[in-house]
């Protein structure tokens, strides 16, 4: 008889302190097919494979006065049903209408919320970057990029070798600039 039948024989007698004997000796492969169960679930599961194993094991050995286990495979069978049970619960949870079931998640894009820029003069335009190229290259090809080329901030900042936060920064000064040379019109 191995030590986990023989702890599950204990729990049935309905010894206390059974079940803190059994959850040591049987984490590592609880977790394993936990883990096991979550990697087959869609994308943006928030449940994790700890908090899986213990509230399995909960409803097993904590909660049900009456468990009875055969065996160590009896108990994993039971274990890996109580798991698919939670899984099922949780994701019947997130369908529900209290939950938001019914919305779909939606990336933001931020480019698009922007107010669309009045368009300047081009060859006023062109002459501010004649400008704006004397006093900073880096950020007069940014608006070139992103003016014309119609480039996102970070494929732009890419482009250019540069971090998204610190074409955000050019970007923001640039248009300043240009808005100062241009009359406000930029």
């Amino acid at each position: 008889m191995s030590e986990v039948t023989r702890i599950l024989d204990q729990i049935q007698q309905g010894d206390p302190h059974a079940a803190e004997q059994l959850l040591p000796l049987v984490y590592g492969e609880l977790r394993a097919l936990a883990a096991n169960r979550l990697a087959k679930e869609r994308p943006g599961q928030t449940l994790q494979p700890t908090a899986l194993v213990h509230e399995a094991y909960l409803r097993l050995v904590g909660a049900n006065d009456n468990a009875s286990f055969q065996n160590r495979r009896h108990f994993f069978a039971a274990a890996a049903e109580a798991m698919r049970r939670i899984l099922i619960d949780n994701a019947r949870r997130k369908l529900s209408r209290k939950h938001g079931g019914e919305r779909q998640r939606r990336d933001i894009d931020f480019d698009a919320l922007a107010a669309p820029e009045a368009d300047p003069d081009l060859l006023a335009l062109d002459q501010s970057l004649d400008r704006l190229v004397k006093h900073d290259p880096v950020k007069a090809k940014l608006v070139e990029l992103r003016y014309f080329a119609g480039l996102t901030g970070d494929q732009a900042a890419d482009v250019l070798g540069i971090s998204p936060s610190a074409a955000d920064r050019h970007w923001t000064f640039a248009k300043a600039w240009l808005r100062r040379e241009l009359g406000g019109e930029f």
